[in-house]
């Protein structure tokens, strides 16, 4: 079974619907109406009860697009509401974690200055987004962070195991950065190297049915 791009079956034709309350749109916005309960709980230090949403955040990350794929529900409205929730979600957590002293500022510092180096690019490029697929790199980052930071949590939590899960937490999270950094200077690239493409073309990279040619 894979875990990138799971739910893909060989046995059917997909169609992009226009539909926006398909199931796997309803499980994201849900998973996102469950990030002001986690900062809830940080704030209150309900460590355990913290971990137990932020794992039902990681989890159903995986969930809608496991659907989207297997019940060929994919719609233009997940495509981008998938990743907004998810780089959203990602950013409100970690900005909680470390405004509660949880989690070090590089933390919010790795996740937040590529990503406003890569949205000012693709806002000046493209007037919006490239359109670039995401990569495999960009799926392993946020899975990594989305591990590390539940068991971030359950370090909190008192007792023997507190120490080494804090450690395994810091060695997520760091390698989940690191990752963030690198998939956006591969984004980056993508988003020069399109830019070009559709020059060279003849064709604005900032008009959208010009891309969609493309």
């Amino acid at each position: 079974m894979r875990l990138i791009g799971a739910g893909t079956r060989d046995d059917i034709d997909y169609v992009i619907t226009d539909r926006v309350w398909t199931v796997p749109n309803v499980i994201t916005i849900l998973r996102f109406c469950l990030v002001p309960v986690f900062v809830w709980l940080v704030v209150s230090e309900r460590y355990l009860g913290a971990f137990l949403v932020l794992a039902v955040l990681s989890s159903t990350d995986w969930v809608d697009g496991y659907v989207a794929r297997r019940f060929n529900q994919v719609s233009t409205v997940g495509q981008w509401l998938d990743p907004v929730a998810d780089r959203l979600s990602l950013v409100v957590v970690a900005v909680t974690l470390v405004a509660t002293g949880i989690a070090p500022w590089w933390l919010v510092a790795a996740l937040v200055v590529p990503d406003l180096v890569l949205g000012l690019t693709a806002l000046v490029l493209f007037g919006g987004s490239p359109g670039l697929e995401v990569t495999v790199l960009g799926k392993v980052r946020t899975a990594l962070l989305l591990l590390g930071t539940p068991v971030l949590l359950l370090a909190r939590v008192p007792g023997p195991a507190a120490g080494p899960l804090g450690v395994v937490a810091y060695v997520l999270l760091a390698a989940g950065c690191i990752g963030h950094v690198l998939a956006a200077a591969d984004y980056l690239v993508g988003c020069i190297r399109k830019h070009r493409g559709l020059r060279a073309a003849g064709l604005d990279p900032r008009d959208r049915t010009g891309r969609s040619r493309a």
